[in-house]
């Protein structure tokens, strides 16, 4: 289910309230939502004070050369698995001033879905340099709707992660 847009500017507003207090800033790391993730973020006025950058890595090569995740991770569980956006999160961390991430990585579809992996199967993980944590969805719809589903839950997570006690997703 995709939360409406007042919805999301809530979680959105939460999740800088909790950068602020804890004074870090964080990044993304996206596949299958292509950025929109961090335009969400970014939309938001004031967002420069929390949110350091974006990684757009559609490619398994650009995952490998900007995040550095290992070639041999791609090659043995696939872009669209556990391994691959927990180290996503590493190198977005890595590769920024962040020192927390959500990555992405998933089958938005109409094609590229296999049995193991039918469309709308998305990784979503959160981070921070001594944290991630990984959930696997099955999203349904068409490819907008996947990918707005996955947009909605890495920030449900990320203020999750970043605030346990005071949201469960």
């Amino acid at each position: 289910m995709v939360m409406d847009n007042g919805n999301r500017a809530q979680i959105i507003q939460l999740l800088s309230e909790q950068l602020l207090q804890k004074k870090s800033v964080m990044a993304t790391a996206e596949s299958c939502t292509g950025g929109g993730i961090a335009q969400a973020l970014t939309a938001v006025a004031g967002s420069s004070l929390w949110f350091d950058s974006g990684f757009v890595t559609y490619s398994n090569q650009a995952k490998h050369r900007m995040l550095g995740v290992p070639e041999v991770v791609i090659a043995g569980h696939g872009a669209v698995s556990e391994p691959v956006v927990k180290t996503m999160v590493q190198g977005a961390i890595a590769h920024s001033e962040a020192s927390y991430a959500v990555a992405v990585s998933g089958v938005a579809g109409p094609g590229g879905g296999s049995v193991e992996k039918p469309v709308g199967t998305v990784w979503v993980a959160w981070g921070s340099g001594d944290q991630v944590d990984a959930v696997r969805f099955q999203f349904e719809g068409d490819r907008d709707a996947v990918r707005e589903q996955t947009i909605d839950a890495a920030l449900q997570g990320l203020l999750g992660f970043l605030s346990p006690t005071s949201f469960a997703p």
